[in-house]
């Protein structure tokens, strides 16, 4: 078990970083929100979750033990991988999914892609005695960025699966958002919003 990696970045992917560890280059799965506090020759230490398969290793960064122990716990439920684990990461904080269980939220799960309405309900039914309590009490989506949100907000949307075309749309869709955010607006909030204006359109 790689509890986390410690070094600095070597490369930077939309849905990816790089950390180098005593010489050799770690791939880590990251969520958005991750990859924009990341800085390519900075330190950087990520808790990580590795996914072992017949066919690959793949080794899961996060910003903190929370979200790590979170997609563990998701992973927990019928139907849930890896990356519908992340995705949902991607979308929530652990402490807005944690809300969102407690409160019967179906609609902050279907903004998730890949959750439909049935599949939110029974996700609620699972999660009920597995998440816990909210700790926060903010909204807890993603992290201020001051630069380069719509590259990173496009490359996110990418990353989970949808065309071009359309995160170019969901882009400037939420763009009169991130502009009332006065240039330093939260890439998790704009994701969320993003992927709403996605599910309308589908």
């Amino acid at each position: 078990m790689i509890a986390f990696v410690s070094g600095p970045v070597a490369a930077l992917a939309p849905d990816a970083a790089v950390v180098e560890v005593g010489g050799i280059g770690m791939a880590v799965q990251c969520t958005p929100n991750t990859l924009s506090t990341l800085r390519i020759g900075q330190q950087a230490k990520l808790a990580t979750s590795l996914v072992v398969r017949e066919d690959s290793l793949t080794l899961y960064g996060f910003a903190d033990d929370d979200e790590r122990q979170t997609f563990e716990l998701l992973q927990t439920a019928s139907g849930v991988g890896p990356r519908l684990a992340q995705a949902m990461l991607a979308v929530h904080s652990p402490d807005a999914l944690r809300r969102a269980v407690a409160t019967g939220d179906e609609k902050a799960l279907t903004a998730v892609p890949g959750i439909g309405k049935k599949g939110a309900q029974k996700l609620l039914l699972e999660f009920k005695d597995r998440l816990g309590e909210p700790i926060g009490t903010g909204a807890g989506v993603g992290s201020p960025v001051t630069s380069g949100w719509r590259d990173q907000l496009h490359a996110a949307l990418v990353g989970l699966g949808y065309a071009t075309r359309e995160a170019d749309e969901a882009v400037t869709a939420v763009t009169p958002q991130a502009e009332a955010a006065g240039g330093n607006p939260q890439v998790g909030m704009l994701l969320k919003a993003a992927l709403q204006t996605l599910n309308r359109t589908r």
